[in-house]
């Protein structure tokens, strides 16, 4: 009876730390917004994809870069089922969704807001799950 106690919380141990670390590994989430799920960063600001940004590469760089920060990943991240990494032109690394590189918008001010929304001549689109 033991052993069985001990192997069900082994195998209840397992499973959530798997569950625990693949939730670490998302870097984003979906949250509701004005204008439908979008998917967020950390702290709940939307995260947007850029037009010009082709073949997984971003074309978001210098200034472009200091209005759309891009949502950063650590050097050692894993690329892991929609979620890519793309290294940029200075050489880090950010995050991509489904080959769309990701990034905020600096005048969002708050979690939710979607004001980077067809920014741009609608080059800028919310990012939807």
């Amino acid at each position: 009876m033991m052993s069985r106690t001990i192997a069900a919380l082994a195998a209840a141990a397992a499973i959530c730390g798997s569950s625990l670390a693949f939730a670490q590994m998302a870097p984003a989430k979906v949250a509701d917004t004005p204008k439908g799920k979008a998917l967020v960063d950390g702290k709940g600001m939307t995260l947007y994809t850029f037009d010009k940004d082709a073949g997984s590469k971003s074309m978001c760089n210098g200034p472009c870069a200091e209005n759309w920060p891009p949502l950063m990943a650590s050097a050692d991240a894993k690329p892991s089922g929609d979620w890519t990494v793309v290294t940029r032109d200075d050489g880090k690394m950010m995050w991509a969704y489904k080959g769309k590189p990701l990034y905020a918008w600096k005048n969002d001010k708050a979690a939710g807001d979607t004001d980077g929304d067809g920014k741009l001549n609608g080059a800028w689109h919310i990012a939807k799950p």
